[in-house]
């Protein structure tokens, strides 16, 4: 099939990632893949949530929201359910799976994404660009002397497939997640593991081997993301 945009079945969208886009948060980024763009905050709490209280050990936890006007048509600020929630939870659990939480003392890492403009991909975007933001946060507070060594253990990222009249595409846009008949996100490490695989058939049940494609596909995508991580990250050093 040819796609809307003249992009090969196994091509990213244009990304972009452009790191300190805020002034006062410790680490931000603003992520760009295609139409969707998505604000990434990390900010440092000198607490923890109760449970963890006295137990020596830091956390991270991540809040998402869309603004009213991110799509064609508004919609309502999101609260604190259904869809934003599954959201938030899926990029804390991301974020967590690459951070040695006992690294942080007892500190909290707080993770907020803001969706600028939504075409599709924006939670894997969240997470591909809240690494970049995490990172930011932990090489300041070891400058500042706060954290004698890193907590981060990998880099992380995410971006979603699907097959769509019958072929395996990279990186939805709105219109192909919309007509897709299966569709995945994938949450990868640098070191090749998964974190999370979202995997859903909107009509049809599919078979094992187009798991196995989706995966490979999705695979190839998120080792370009790291990479421009690795860029984002390189420029703002110098």
């Amino acid at each position: 099939m040819a796609r809307a945009d003249g992009r090969a079945n196994d091509e990213l969208r244009p990304v972009r990632i452009t790191p300190g886009y805020l002034s006062y948060a410790e680490g931000s980024v603003l992520i760009e893949l295609g139409q969707t763009r998505v604000v990434c905050a990390v900010s440092v709490e000198d607490r923890v949530p109760p449970f963890l209280k006295d137990a020596g050990t830091g956390w991270l936890t991540a809040e998402y929201a869309m603004l009213p006007r991110a799509t064609h048509t508004r919609t309502p600020r999101e609260g604190g359910g259904g869809r934003a929630q599954e959201i938030r939870r899926l990029i804390g659990r991301s974020l967590r799976a690459v951070t040695d939480l006992s690294r942080l003392g007892e500190r909290t890492l707080m993770v907020d994404c803001d969706v600028l403009q939504a075409d599709g991909g924006t939670r894997t975007a969240a997470i591909t660009g809240s690494y970049v933001a995490l990172v930011q946060a932990v090489e300041l507070m070891m400058r500042m002397g706060v954290l004698g060594q890193s907590p981060l253990k990998s880099a992380v990222a995410a971006t979603s497939v699907g097959i769509v009249a019958g072929e395996a595409l990279l990186d939805l846009c709105y219109d192909e997640d919309s007509q897709a008949e299966v569709d995945f996100n994938v949450v990868m490490t640098a070191q090749g593991r998964f974190v999370e695989v979202q995997g859903t058939a909107e009509a049809t049940p599919f078979l094992r081997e187009t798991v196995d494609q989706l995966l490979s596909l999705a695979e190839k995508g998120i080792r370009q993301l790291l990479e421009i991580q690795q860029h984002a990250l390189a420029q703002l050093r110098t």
